[in-house]
């Protein structure tokens, strides 16, 4: 008798803290560069209101596991639905045997992962003295990214614009009590000229971080491309600055690599690095107080397989989750 272990949202809220999915994002991605882990591009599946993406990786060695992520995107959820504009599960197995081993949500794990990676390639990427930032987008990624860019760099100031005034200052007023920082909502995207560090996690289908916003020295996360649809670097930009990627595939497939292919601003050999190889000291990170650096990140099923991992075994240490028999 197999027994899957299903775990829920609040289950894995319990379960970890946000150094906790740092530390295994960390592990994975040191794993993919030392060839101890397999990690393909995403699929995708379209439908007229939203798209799927089933993203997968294993991590291979003496305990090695699997797993796949299927989530639903629809950023019209919260309005027209009431719902998420993420949610999905992950599925986790034994890579030795292809046993089961638990089905997970998988909304918290996408949240925490995503801002783990910002934090790990602003660690080597944005200047150390770096004290304002700026957060493009007021979402639910808009608020860890805050987090992620205040657990790497000593900010003083935080800035968060949206399209949606209302909704940067709803965000701008809650962050100030979680980061004790000075967190203020931006008018314009004029502040991003003033920025050390600029994250853009929205759903643009257009580029609207252009050479003209950003000055010499600025790191960026470029988190909101997850499809070939959406873009928010302009390709000029993108030509200009020193580009890391999660993955070399996955960017040139949806992120905003395939917009600056596309455009003819950039080949595939302008890629400095993946954040890997950064982790692994094959590759180095700054260099300069003047390059403007990039983080291209598209999120990585072997993002989802490290944190599904560390989240299984603490399930099991504490006894969290219902036990579902499946053969």
């Amino acid at each position: 008798m197999t027994d899957l272990l299903i775990l829920s949202r609040a289950d894995i809220a319990s379960l970890m803290t946000y150094g906790d999915y740092v530390d295994a994002v960390e592990a994975a991605f040191l794993a993919a560069a030392e060839g101890r882990a397999v990690a393909p591009p995403a699929a995708a599946l379209h439908v007229p209101t939203g798209s799927f993406h089933a993203k997968g990786a294993a991590l291979l060695g003496p305990e090695a596991a699997v797993a796949i992520k299927i989530n639903g995107n629809f950023p019209g959820n919260p309005a027209l639905n009431g719902l998420p504009t993420v949610q999905g599960v992950i599925y986790l197995a034994d890579a030795a045997n292809g046993r089961p081993l638990s089905l997970m949500d998988s909304i918290e794990v996408t949240i925490n992962r995503t801002g783990a990676a910002t934090t790990l390639a602003a660690r080597f990427l944005a200047r150390a003295d770096s004290k304002i930032a700026t957060i493009c987008g007021a979402g639910v990624q808009g608020r860890i990214q805050a987090r992620a860019i205040a657990a790497a760099l000593p900010l003083q100031r935080l800035n968060i614009w949206d399209k949606n005034p209302e909704a940067a200052r709803a965000l701008a007023g809650a962050l100030r009590a979680d980061l004790q920082l000075d967190v203020s909502a931006a008018d314009s995207l004029a502040a991003l000229r003033d920025s050390d560090a600029i994250v853009t996690c929205s759903s643009a289908r257009q580029a609207f971080l252009t050479p003209a916003l950003v000055r010499p020295g600025t790191f960026i996360a470029a988190v909101g491309a997850d499809n070939a649809d959406k873009s928010e670097i302009d390709p000029g930009l993108y030509a200009k600055s020193l580009v890391v990627v999660d993955s070399r595939e996955q960017c040139a497939e949806i992120g905003d690599l395939h917009h600056a292919l596309i455009a003819g601003t950039v080949t595939p050999g302008h890629v400095h690095a993946t954040l890997g190889e950064l982790i692994a000291g094959a590759r180095p990170g700054r260099t300069d107080d003047r390059t403007i650096t990039l983080f291209d990140s598209t999120g990585m099923g072997l993002q989802d397989v490290a944190a599904a991992v560390a989240i299984y075994r603490r399930a099991l240490a504490v006894g969290v989750g219902t036990r579902l028999a499946v053969n």
